[in-house]
């Protein structure tokens, strides 16, 4: 499977890892540590020599609480470690981790490869047809509610049969513009109990059923280090064994904090795979 994302393809013959560089002040677990152009910039090196095949760049806190942020602010944070990101790797595929389709031709201009949208297209209603005008892939995730208040009591009557009833009508309406370059996101954390999350992942096989790519970002969210009464700093461990479990259930790209874990995660589930 290949998808050609604005002159760079995303070959996901085997799963691939997605590197986080967090540009916020208060992300959850990252917030603050990449603020600066020597900061960010090590990060991505530091990602890429790990082993990741795509920079995951954002802006905009998505931690339960936090507000949502406009694309004139947002642009000015992501403007320059695009640009500078950009030029330095060529071939690394670059996804911007966007809600606001203001972005989007700006990102495409700038050599953006993907766009992650947290919303699915659900809070700007101009984006699925900024994104089908566009050369690049796009990540829609699954979300109910917004951050401020996603967490406020989440319900569902079939967590897993809405997830894929909410990704067929925005499928179909992305088909409609004849946009194809879309990869799913179950959301995992984004408007869900712990027991939502784990009915997810259990079931997150019946993603592929819809024909598309499935990206699964699990990395050190509270589904780890709640049950286990730690920390994000201390969920790496937990963070790997579910990783294992979503390539398992068929996730072909993992969006991670800690890329090498991933990358021997991956290796070993090839491994494993090819000997079954």
């Amino acid at each position: 499977m290949q998808i050609l994302c604005n002159h760079l393809i995303l070959d996901l013959s085997t799963p691939k890892v997605m590197g986080i560089i967090n540009l916020t002040p208060d992300s959850f677990y990252d917030g603050g540590k990449y603020l600066s152009e020597q900061a960010w910039m090590a990060r991505a090196a530091q990602l890429i020599e790990e082993g990741a095949q795509i920079l995951d760049i954002g802006a905009a806190s998505s931690r339960p609480g936090s507000e949502l942020i406009g694309s004139d602010d947002e642009w000015k944070i992501l403007e320059n470690p695009i640009r500078q990101l950009r030029k330095i790797y060529p071939r690394i595929l670059i996804s911007v981790d966007t809600y606001n389709a203001g972005l989007v031709s700006l990102c495409a201009d700038l050599g953006v490869n993907i766009i992650n949208d947290i919303s699915g297209g659900s809070w700007d209603n101009q984006m699925f047809a900024q994104v089908a005008k566009s050369p690049m892939a796009y990540v829609m995730m699954h979300i109910q509610g917004q951050p401020a208040n996603m967490q406020q009591n989440p319900q569902y009557i079939n967590v897993m049969d809405e997830l894929k009833d909410y990704f067929k009508v925005r499928l179909e309406q992305l088909r409609m513009l004849d946009f194809q370059k879309i990869i799913i996101d179950p959301g995992f954390g984004f408007g869900k109990t712990l027991e939502h999350n784990y009915k997810i992942l259990a079931r997150m096989n019946e993603l592929n059923e819809l024909g598309f790519p499935v990206l699964a970002g699990l990395s050190r969210k509270s589904m780890i280090f709640r049950p286990l009464n730690i920390s994000p700093e201390q969920s790496l461990n937990g963070t790997t064994a579910l990783n294992m479990l979503a390539l398992q259930q068929g996730a072909n790209i993992l969006r991670v904090h800690d890329v090498k874990e991933a990358v021997e995660t991956i290796r070993l589930f090839t491994l494993f795979r090819a000997g079954s």
